[in-house]
């Protein structure tokens, strides 16, 4: 198995990711919001931007 960010061969300590290093830009890209799961129920796609905005007006 080849690993998905730089296509070297996986360590089994990082599976299926090569290194740490790998395994950390692949997690960076997760949370930045990079990686996505794509919906087709328009339904969802409102309620995620209604979730957004409940969130973004919560004080910190």
């Amino acid at each position: 198995m080849s690993c998905p960010i730089c296509s070297e061969k996986s360590d089994p300590k990082f599976r299926p990711f090569c290194s740490k290093r790998c395994a950390d830009i692949d997690l960076g890209r997760w949370m930045s919001g990079k990686y996505a799961i794509p919906a087709d129920d328009p339904e969802e796609a409102e309620d995620a931007l209604d979730e957004i905005e409940r969130q973004m007006q919560k004080p910190h």
